[in-house]
């Protein structure tokens, strides 16, 4: 059986999963819980700027990283070479068993209910439907990451296609003034001020832009990774942020921001407003978006636990390779099989979100860390961060920022992520222990 992962993946599917990745459901719905909380027009719009230059920074930071450890895994292979296998073993815990899975059951939950808007369904029937999602996209990355790159890049486009159709629309018919200057502010529905609202409205801005990084975590199976890789996360990020940028604008001119706020569907509302049949084309719009964003999800997370389990650190099943298909079909099945369980038994996530950003964020500040311990060991590399050290520590700070004020908002999600965590220590403490005893 071979333990080496086809290189398959070209830089324009590699660009759209990183696109891809990011643009999912969130556009379409978190605008109006950041109207909530900040909700003025250029507050609003400088908010999305902001989390656009984290994300930025990040992809720099991140772009420099992989070009050094062209690897399966991702962030995993970066935290370990770092900073040792605890920590890289805790980010794949937290992957499997929390953030990405959680991504994925939310996603297949938004999935089922924009396609109840085209097709009725009662509610068993949209978990079938969910459940059977999932199963035939993870059948189709078993069978091959060629196709989960095709599958990404189709649909990806697609979704592009669709997000400037509302912008065209948003532009052209759109009959508000915007005011991107307007930074007043008195208070909001909450009664908070205006630094903690901001960092409450940068957690859904922040799961907005978040995804990216999942080009880094398949560079094993990509032609000429170290070129590649850097390249595809920055034209990818690129791309969201404008797309982001202009959506938001486009939700300005149809509607007033108070109806954003109070709105559970700001993109049906805000093309409906000036077309009738815009809420049924925004749901096929969200459908199809979602379903790729699945699709991606599945494709790429797995990789992490193939790495975890080549290190002696997990199952080692999840290291085994499909004879026929070259993937590590073990973990992709596993990890769908998570997935199915939190549907099966959660059934929604609003709170799960914001832990899900908790655990994500603190991550992505620890592994940003990481460039300043491999430039000290002055490890070669195909591409150099842009304006270093300034965009890790932009990185890391707006990072910290979103942590720490989670933590003081919102502890109930916050603490359990923390104690999620620790019981990945027991996790690591039982795996390394089997490990060392059998090679011992």
């Amino acid at each position: 059986m071979s333990d080496q992962l086809k290189k398959q993946i070209t830089l324009f599917s590699l660009t759209m999963i990183a696109v891809g990745s990011s643009i999912g459901s969130g556009i379409f719905r978190t605008p109006s819980e950041i109207a909530g909380y900040l909700p003025t027009t250029g507050w609003m719009l400088a908010v999305w700027v902001a989390g656009g230059l984290v994300a930025l920074c990040g992809a720099l930071t991140f772009a420099e990283i992989a070009s050094i450890f062209p690897k399966a895994g991702g962030f995993y292979v970066f935290l370990k070479e770092a900073f040792g296998e605890l920590p890289a073993f805790l980010y794949s815990w937290s992957m499997l068993l929390v953030i990405n899975t959680g991504s994925l059951a939310a996603l297949t939950l938004v999935f089922t209910s924009y396609l109840n808007e085209l097709i009725p369904m009662s509610e068993s029937v949209q978990l079938v439907v969910a459940v059977g999602t999932i199963a035939l996209l993870t059948l189709m990355n078993v069978l091959g990451v060629k196709w989960g790159g095709v599958f990404a890049s189709v649909f990806t486009s697609a979704k592009l296609i669709g997000i400037a159709v509302v912008v065209v629309i948003g532009l052209v018919a759109g009959m508000n003034a915007v005011d991107i200057a307007d930074f007043s502010w008195s208070t909001n529905a909450e009664n908070l001020p205006l630094v903690s609202s901001f960092g409450l409205a940068l957690i859904g801005v922040t799961f907005s832009y978040g995804g990216y990084q999942h080009a880094t975590f398949i560079a094993a199976e990509v032609k000429d990774a170290n070129r590649l890789v850097p390249r595809a996360m920055l034209l990818g990020i690129g791309i969201v942020c404008l797309a982001y940028l202009s959506v938001n604008f486009a939700y300005l001119k149809l509607i007033p921001i108070d109806q954003i706020a109070a709105s559970k569907g700001v993109a049906s509302e805000a093309v409906g407003s000036v077309w009738g049949w815009g809420a049924k084309f925004i749901s096929f719009l969200i459908v199809l978006s979602v379903l790729g964003t699945i699709g991606i999800y599945i494709l790429t997370a797995p990789r992490i636990y193939f790495a975890m389990a080549q290190d002696g650190l997990f199952f080692k099943q999840f290291a085994e390779i499909h004879p026929r298909y070259q993937t590590p079909f073990w973990a992709i099945i596993f990890q769908s099989f998570w997935t199915i369980l939190l549907l099966i038994f959660w059934k929604t996530f609003s709170n799960l979100i914001t832990y899900v950003v908790f655990v994500d964020t603190a991550f992505f500040f620890l592994t940003a860390a990481t460039i300043f311990k491999f430039r000290k060991q002055k490890l070669a590399r195909n591409y150099s961060s842009l304006a270093y050290p300034v965009t890790p520590l932009i990185f890391m700070g707006l990072s910290a920022f979103v942590v720490v004020n989670t933590l003081i908002e919102k502890p109930e999600q916050a603490l359990a992520g923390l104690f999620f965590l620790g019981l990945g220590g027991l996790a690591f403490w039982y795996f390394k222990r089997k490990r060392d005893t059998h090679s011992s």
